[in-house]
């Protein structure tokens, strides 16, 4: 043996040789593997380095001459790299090559630990037997403990009286117990007679029980999901996932509504390279449900305000995104979303295949959303996009599917762009003046099944000339030539002007005028050491001639450019907060001060505020030219406050024609208070809040509330509790909307699954965030329908 071998310590009266051969032994017996490959808790000794010695301590060390095995007594220890091994007692019979330790056995493994009385080890068959044992995989922090523990094969093992948790301590608050666990590692787990205790009171039984029993990406049977609607009734969604690949895998959905019959899906995602990825779901289902305008269906399967009828039981919702990678720097991008009816989105929004979900994912990998659950036109396009230092260029092909038109009209007016390339040059100093260069260019086939259709091409070329004198201001005049052609191939509005082609021309004039002003104050409070106040005041005149362009097809604005001649003026205010580091410099620093890349700077406020004066209003003797004041503020002092409002008053009615403002309070805590107030001036007026409350470190209580206060409706409503413990969590809700109530209850306990359901309920899939962008997502609830 020529791996060198070191004895921490040696007692009188041990025989050198004797403990030779005893060292030489074990060391055998943990080069082969067996002892730690025993229960896969961590690294196989068969891939050891043989340069690394082994360590062994022991108060005794014997051999047994006449039965040929080698005895370690008193706190026996061995070690080699992140391995041990510690017990009262080790015999070895080389022989045979059967281990035997006992007495506070202990086995580590990486950091997973194996524990129990005694061990017995076949070092030929690579099985063996623990006695009154515990195994704790570190990995998912699982412990599985019983009264004899087999290794029966390379992957399997069984328990006798077996017990499986996820929380630490002698007493779990969770367990489930049994009489016979069958394990095979990177597959599943089978117990009978299992029972689930809650503190060792038993509450739920099942006469056989199933458990993963992975820590690698394979297909099987994920966590069920149950729910109840007052529109579907009882749900069941049994979920299959299909690891096809190493750059691929699936999820098949069988679903059972008790009110509507069977639904099936499948959801596939795939990885090409690191910037080629995609998803595509698929969902149908067989309605037993239709609102075909007769007796009350319309009541029971419709909803208020919908003008069409949905009298199909075949439904569907086909959506998919794919970005790739092409060649030369080219991006593209795909986005299908086809759906059956116009109801069919708002009748499943939540659950594995709703709505919510299939935003929430679609958004995580690909930053981008779909179309609103109650939105009738589906977007689909197909996007190429390359860039270049101070260039772009995109080309999309964009398809409007109307599926109310798409159902229930002969006609469908609803226009496309079949394509549309954009070309954009920033502003660049033309060489040799001092002059500034910038162009927008457009291309777009208008496509539509009746009306107006033809093709557009726009230029829109800019001059600037920016001079500063000096530190005192900035003057910018600038001015743009607007060259649009069209070639119309049908022109409803104008049939003697079909197949023929057509041109406009329009400039428009600006003048920027402005300066900038600013003044530090010393400011000691905390780390903070100053603030700096800058004001930017500004002029602005924009002038567009008036032009009669109504014998020109209108796709869109740009077919009617309204003239202007505007004279603007605004001021922002913004405070800046310099703070010292957090850190200390480091001692070895020869420096007697900070840096100024050293110091912390924070724009915590901005006050924004404009108004325009309309000179072809004055010139009209029009009683009102000034436009409403706009003002815009944006104040974050400290990371627990955040404020952002905007509004616009008018001075000649004395009141506001919108005023919109969102707030979000929070402290070292956890608790987090979200409020945003919407308003506008006889149209809509409405307010949302959301309140989470940390009564405990594990006990949260949270509730929501949305009121259309113009109409004098409430949107929706909502209360519940969540608890957190170290190794389950109970989540219960109550959600009152206004077609549906639903109660939730969700119980996870960790390393098993969950009962109710997995995915996110729409108000709570993002708590205090994605109904305002400058809101984070402090806290995340699971919820059941």
């Amino acid at each position: 043996m020529s791996t060198p071998i070191r004895l921490n310590r040696q007692q009188p009266g041990w025989s050198w040789q004797s403990g030779c051969l005893l060292v030489l032994c074990i060391c055998l017996m943990f080069h082969t593997g067996i002892a730690w490959g025993l229960f896969q808790a961590g690294e196989n000794l068969k891939d050891d380095d043989p340069s690394v010695p082994w360590h062994i301590a022991a108060d005794e060390l014997s051999y047994d001459s006449q039965a040929e095995v080698y005895v370690a007594k008193g706190n026996v220890t061995i070690t080699k790299l992140n391995k041990r091994l510690s017990a009262d007692f080790v015999r070895f019979d080389h022989k045979k090559m059967i281990a035997h330790a006992s007495g506070n056995v202990v086995m580590v493994a990486g950091e997973d630990l194996l524990s129990g009385n005694a061990i017995d080890v076949d070092l030929v068959s690579e099985t063996g037997v623990l006695y009154e044992g515990t195994i704790f995989l570190k990995e998912n922090h699982f412990y599985i403990s019983g009264e004899k523990i087999q290794k029966t094969g390379d992957q399997t093992y069984k328990a006798e009286k077996a017990a499986l948790t996820s929380c630490d301590g002698s007493k779990p608050d969770w367990k489930i117990t049994g009489r016979n666990v069958n394990v095979t590692i990177e597959g599943y787990g089978t117990l009978s007679h299992a029972t689930l205790q809650a503190k060792d009171v038993p509450v739920l039984y099942a006469p056989y029980f199933v458990f993963p029993a992975k820590t690698k990406r394979q297909s099987g049977l994920l966590v069920p999901e149950f729910a109840y609607s007052s529109r579907n009734g009882f749900e069941y969604t049994q979920p299959l996932y299909w690891a096809i690949s190493d750059n691929s895998d699936a999820t098949l959905y069988g679903m059972h509504i008790t009110q509507r019959g069977e639904k099936v899906g499948l959801e596939y995602r795939y990885v090409l390279d690191p910037e080629s990825k995609g998803m595509a779901i698929f969902d149908y289902l067989s309605d037993s449900k239709v609102d075909d305008g007769t007796g009350t269906s319309s009541q029971d399967w419709g909803y208020p305000g919908d003008a069409y009828l949905r009298p199909n039981s075949d439904r569907y919702w086909f959506r998919m995104k794919h970005d790739q990678a092409l060649p030369d720097r080219i991006h593209a991008k795909l986005d299908l979303d086809i759906v059956s009816d116009q109801d069919y989105l708002q009748d499943f929004r939540h659950g594995y295949l709703g709505f919510d979900q299939s935003n929430l994912e679609f958004y995580s990998v690909f930053g981008r959303n779909i179309d609103d659950y109650n939105d009738p036109v589906r977007v689909n396009r197909l996007n190429l996009s390359k860039y270049w230092t101070g260039y772009s260029l995109n080309a999309e092909a964009r398809y409007y599917d109307n599926v109310n038109y798409r159902r229930w009209s002969d006609t469908d007016p609803t226009l496309q762009k079949l394509p549309v390339i954009d070309f954009y040059g920033s502003k660049k100093e033309v060489p040799s003046t001092p002059l500034y260069f910038e162009a927008t260019s457009q291309y777009v086939n208008y496509y539509r099944k009746d009306g107006t259709r033809g093709h557009r091409a726009d230029l829109y070329p800019r001059v600037s000339y920016p001079y500063r004198f000096r530190n005192y201001f900035t003057f910018e005049p600038s001015v743009g030539v607007r060259e649009t052609a069209w070639y119309v191939d049908e022109f409803k509005e104008h049939p003697q002007d079909s197949n023929s082609a057509m041109s406009r021309n329009i400039y428009d004039l600006n003048l920027d005028l402005s300066t900038e002003l600013f003044k530090i104050f010393p400011f000691e409070a905390g780390s903070t050491e100053k603030l700096k106040h800058i004001i930017r005041p500004q002029l602005v005149y924009s002038y567009i001639p008036n032009r009669d362009q109504d014998g020109y097809p209108n796709f869109d604005s740009t077919d009617r450019i309204q003239g202007e001649n505007l004279l603007t003026y605004s001021l922002t205010n913004t405070l800046i907060s310099k703070a010292r580091p957090k850190t200390e410099l480091p001692a070895e620093s020869q420096r007697r001060e900070f840096l100024p890349s050293d110091y912390l700077y924070n724009e915590f406020m901005r006050f924004y505020v404009e108004q325009s004066y309309d000179i072809y209003k004055a010139n009209h003797n029009d009683p009102e030219p000034f436009t409403p004041i706009y003002g815009e503020l944006q104040y974050e002092p400290f990371r627990y406050l955040t404020l952002q409002a905007d509004a616009q008053y008018s001075h000649y009615q004395s009141n506001f024609k919108t005023r919109n403002i969102g707030s979000l309070v929070s402290d070292t805590r956890g608790d987090k208070l979200f409020v945003e107030y919407r308003y506008e001036r006889d149209f809509a007026e409405s307010i949302y809040t959301n309140l989470l409350f940390s009564i405990s470190k594990n006990l949260h209580a949270y509730t929501d509330y949305e009121q259309n206060l113009y109409d004098a409706q409430r949107i929706s409503s909502g209360f519940g509790v969540k608890y957190i413990a170290q190794c389950w969590s109970i989540d219960v809700r109550f959600i009152d909307e206004m077609d549906d109530r639903r109660y939730v209850l969700l119980l996870n306990l960790f390393g098993i699954g969950g009962f109710g359901s997995s995915t996110p309920s729409r108000e709570f899939e993002d708590i205090f965030g994605g109904r305002n962008s400058m809101m984070s997502s402090p806290y995340q609830v699971v919820s059941m329908q």
